[in-house]
This record gives structure tokens, sequence and C-alpha cells, in this order.
């Protein structure tokens, strides 16, 4: 599949989204992007208006009964990106774009993933287990919740004075460094 059609799943305010965007933006890349989401609220609607890129809102159940994958197939992607997308994606999405569907995850998996497992849960969780170390996982996305392979991991050391949400800016930090390099060098495979 040599589209040059990049397409970002997030459910959120979109700083992941906007930043691999603009990264790419700043290299003049060819590549044409598309934000999806299911929530009509998310902040990454307005950001995709900002960056003057597309976005389709769906509903959940458009992403179960068929009618996004025929609307992604449609396009024909060369990578699809999770970022920050917290609907399970389902296996015939899988099962179709096996190594082509990448997500973030803000802890070092396998520890911390999994249903439930996301945003502030997760650094609440570290913190609460006194954990010394963090970080992020860029992984495929598989069948089960934060299970396919890893593509990436970076770490940091966990100050004690640390609050989760100290350790979500840290993470947020770490996310945003390397979550476009590592989309940069996946589409140089």
């Amino acid at each position: 599949m040599n589209s040059n059609q990049i397409i970002i799943f997030a459910s959120g305010s979109g700083s992941n989204a906007e930043n691999i965007i603009n990264y790419f933006f700043k290299k003049k890349s060819n590549y044409r992007w598309l934000i999806c989401t299911n929530n009509p609220k998310a902040g990454v609607i307005k950001r995709a208006k900002n960056l003057q890129i597309d976005c389709k809102i769906f509903k959940k159940n458009e992403l179960y009964n068929g009618d996004v994958l025929n609307y992604i197939n449609s396009l024909r992607p060369e990578l699809i990106i999770l970022a920050g997308f917290l609907l399970k994606f389902p296996d015939t999405i899988v099962n179709i774009y096996n190594k082509k569907i990448i997500n973030i995850h803000p802890a070092l998996l396998p520890k911390y993933g999994g249903q439930g497992m996301y945003g502030i849960n997760v650094h609440k969780a570290i913190i609460e287990n006194k954990e010394k170390v963090s970080g992020i996982t860029i992984h495929y996305v598989n069948n089960e919740y934060d299970k396919g392979p890893i593509i990436f991991q970076k770490q940091i050391k966990i100050n004690s004075s640390y609050t989760p949400n100290d350790l979500a800016n840290k993470i947020h930090d770490l996310e945003m460094k390397y979550f476009p390099i590592i989309v940069e060098n996946l589409l140089a495979l």
C-alpha cells in the first residue's frame, strides 16, 4: 500500500495527533492526513480544523458494524495511528491491517496495560505501587488491549515526590518527543 494516506484515531484533546502532523508538515512531507474520532466533543476536532485536516466523526456502532472498515479500505492507508483512542479496535480491522496499526501507551508495557488503563488511571496506579521508573510504549495493535508487539519504549526515573499529574506531564513530554520519530521510522520501512 503506497497511498501516502495516514489515519489518526483519537478520542480526546488530540495533542499527540497535532504534534505528529506538525512534525511532518515541518518536513514538507507529501502524506495525506485524516483524523477520525468517536467523540463529537473531542478537542481533536478543533485541532484538525486548525490544521486544515479532514476529520471524520463516527458513532461507536459504526466502528463495529463495518462502516469504519469500509471507509478505511476506500483510503488504503499506509499507517493507522491510535493516539488517545479509547475504544477497542475491532478484530476485522486489526486482521486486515496487521502491522499497520500502532498505538502509544503511557506506561512500560506489559505492566499497567489493559482495559481501563489509560490517562491518569495509569499514572495513579504507577505512583500507588511506588514504581521507580515509568515511560511510554509504542506498539502494534493486535486483538488484545495493549498486548501487540512492542516497537519502542523509553523510560524515565520517577522522583519519589511525583504526583500522578507530575508523572503524566513527564510522560506527555516523552510522547511529544518520540511518537513522531517512531511514526517516521515506520513509514520509512
